[in-house]
């Protein structure tokens, strides 16, 4: 599999990541309300290996039978990375308004282990991340590797796991100096994910529908 594959979906992966979201409320909330925020950063990998699974287990097998279905996964792909990204713009989150986690303070942690991985399993914008860019960067190069795209895109669902285990545990972490003290740093960013995004949906709109 190709090295700038790799890079490329992990910068696209970064970005969205860095969008505050459900799984950042959660893992605000954890750190600001738990001792700890692993349990609750670990649930909301642990969705995301469910969702590897069943990219891996039906899409990967459809997309390398149908390329007319990669090109709509895509289509729909950028199209929601547009419609985030203006959105964001328009209404740039602080997550320091993220609404208190519906786990008490005093649940042990498989609860808060079960509630994370309910959150991004459910998340929209992940599964339209796994179903519609993840197997679009894993066909690209497909044709040319040794690997199969299954493998591909395990990998990269990996890549997307590591970028939100070490996002959410600094979230979480430093909730309360860095987000919450200075609300203005988590708009800033916002900002430029928001920016980032309508490029990079609109770069994916031009390279499957114009000629």
């Amino acid at each position: 599999m190709a090295a700038s594959s790799i890079a490329a979906f992990w910068a696209v992966s970064v970005l969205l990541v860095l969008v505050p979201g459900a799984d950042w409320a959660y893992a605000i909330t954890a750190g600001l309300r738990d001792r700890s925020v692993l349990p609750a950063v670990g649930g909301l990998m642990l969705g995301y290996v469910g969702l590897t699974l069943v990219v891996v287990a039906g899409v990967a097998a459809l997309v390398a039978s149908n390329p007319a279905v990669l090109t709509a996964l895509t289509v729909l792909g950028a199209l929601y990375l547009v419609r985030l990204g203006v959105l964001t713009l328009l209404r740039p989150a602080a997550p320091a308004s993220a609404e208190p986690s519906e786990v008490p303070a005093g649940a042990g942690a498989g609860a808060r282990l079960l509630k994370g991985a309910g959150i991004s399993g459910l998340n929209p914008k992940a599964l339209l991340l796994y179903l519609a860019l993840l197997p679009q960067f894993a066909a690209a190069h497909a044709g040319g590797s040794s690997w199969p795209l299954a493998a591909q895109i395990a990998v990269l669902g990996l890549v997307h796991m590591a970028n939100c285990g070490a996002v959410y545990t600094g979230v979480g972490v430093l909730a309360r100096t860095v987000l919450r003290a200075r609300p203005v740093v988590a708009r800033a960013v916002t900002r430029v994910s928001g920016a980032a995004m309508i490029l990079i949906g609109a770069l994916l709109l031009w390279e499957r529908l114009v000629p």
